[in-house]
Formats: structure tokens, sequence, C-alpha cells
């Protein structure tokens, strides 16, 4: 059962009232357009972003991969007054965990939309084929075997049929229609990923994982065997596929919200780390 809310247009509590939104692949900051209304009502600064080479936004062709990612989100970072959440959905997960390395400081706590949660060193498709072998009978393979390549297999799509019954199949039509239509060609370097992290600096970060029961593109086995190699993050449960945002936005509110309102600032000491 979700905790009681705050309600609506109610202060953050503390010191922390941003909140840096960071989309998958194919994505772009459009993906969080139907929940940040209800964010901004809670009293949250809500800063979503466009990742560099992923098609849109000001960097739309610049070079993509995890480095230009987290300098990105660092940029931004800069310029708040205070300390962010960063929430991270799908493969912006992995983004989000690599700027807690790198600037724990600065980052009051981690979430992950049905995100990609991997200890260090751990790549997404490795802990695929680990849980594939474990459950050979369960689907776990998402959307990779819908995918379309360049010729040099350094770019993918997703079609539009595969998109709206992989990612969309519980969102409302018409918003899952447009989501289909506003999704871009992912470079490959930004999305086969692999974190570096330690436990003084990302372990020291506040997490929090949503899982999602109905997700058909990283299945339920798939979110459990991330929460048990990266132990520690307080779980949410909904009842929804890949994309809550979407799907269940007012209820994904309700459930974060007095989660993220208790969270405490980072502390001062460490800007030295």
């Amino acid at each position: 059962m979700a905790e009681r809310a705050a309600p609506a247009g109610a202060a953050v509590a503390g010191a922390v009232r941003h909140l840096v939104l960071v989309h998958g692949a194919w994505q772009g900051a459009w993906s969080f357009d139907a929940w940040a209304p209800l964010l901004r009502q809670r009293g949250w600064q809500v800063h979503a972003l466009d990742l560099p080479g992923n098609g849109w936004g000001p960097g739309a062709d610049a070079p993509a991969g995890l480095d230009a990612y987290v300098d990105h989100v660092a940029g931004v970072l800069a310029a708040l007054d205070g300390p962010a959440v960063l929430v991270g959905h799908s493969g912006g997960g992995l983004t989000a965990s690599q700027v807690a390395e790198a600037l724990p400081q600065r980052v009051a706590g981690l979430v992950y939309l049905a995100g990609m949660m991997l200890p260090s060193g751990l790549r997404f498709a490795e802990l695929l084929r680990h849980c594939q072998a474990e459950q050979p009978a369960r689907p776990l393979a998402g959307i990779g075997p819908h995918l379309l390549w360049d010729a040099a297999h350094q770019h993918s799509r997703v079609p539009e049929a595969a998109a709206l019954d992989v990612f969309l199949h519980d969102c409302p039509p018409e918003a899952a229609r447009r989501a289909a239509a506003l999704l871009r060609p992912q470079p490959e370097r930004g999305r086969d990923l692999v974190n570096t992290l330690s436990p003084g600096r990302y372990g020291r970060v506040p997490r929090v994982y949503v899982e999602c029961t109905q997700d058909r593109s990283i299945g339920l086995p798939l979110q459990r065997a991330m929460q048990a190699l990266s132990p520690g993050a307080l779980r949410l449960t909904l009842d929804c596929g890949h994309v809550p945002q979407l799907a269940q936005p007012l209820l994904l509110t309700e459930q974060l919200a007095p989660v993220l309102a208790g969270l405490p600032a980072p502390q001062a000491a460490a800007a030295a780390c």
C-alpha cells in the first residue's frame, strides 16, 4: 500500500527541491511530459534532459556515450542552486548511477523507473543471458529481437508496432501512439554501457527502485535480479508496464512523493570529495 502523499502544491521537505529526469534509449526529454506537471504540483523543480547524440535537443547529433551523458548531466547539476534527485528511466539508470559516482555531493538520491541498476562492471546483456539461462521458458528478450539496425550495426531503431507492444501496451492509446512516433535511432555506443562504481561514492547515495510487474522490456525477473545484485534500494512496486510515468503517472507520484520528501540533502562536507 502506498504511503499517504503530501497534498498537491506542498513544498518539498528539506533542501532538496530539484528532480533531474534522465531518459532511456531511443527517447528524449519528451518521455516525461505526462509526469512532470504532477511533480511540479508537489513543489519540485523538474529538469527533463535530452542526452547528447539521441536525436533531440541542441546536442541531437553530438557523440553519444556514457562519458558524454555524465558530462551533460553534471553540467545541469552545476547550474542548480542545490542538490538534486536523479531519476533514470530504463537505460537512463546507467547514466544516473555514473553521475552519482562522479558527483555524490550533488546527488541527494537515485530513482530507477524500471531502470538498469547494475553493479560495477556488469553489462545488461550479460545479466540478460544469465537470467535467460536460469529461466529458459520465460520470455525476457524484450525489445531486442524487434530492433532494426543500420548497415554498420551502429544505430538501432524501434518499429512502431514493437514499441506499442513492448514498451507502451498499457498506456493511454493516443499517448502511446505519440510516444512511439517520437522514438529516434539510438547509437549503440550510448546503449551498451557499463558502470564503474564504488561503495564510497555511488554507494553512499540513497536509492529507490520502482519495479513494474507487467514490464515486457525489462521483465520483472531482470528487475529483481538487479535489485539482488545491487542491494540497499527501497523498492516500490507498480502493476504496470515499462513506462510508469506515462501508464500510471498519478500513482507513481503518490508512491514516490513521501519517499522523496524525506530525503536529506547531502552533507556539505561531502563537497570536498
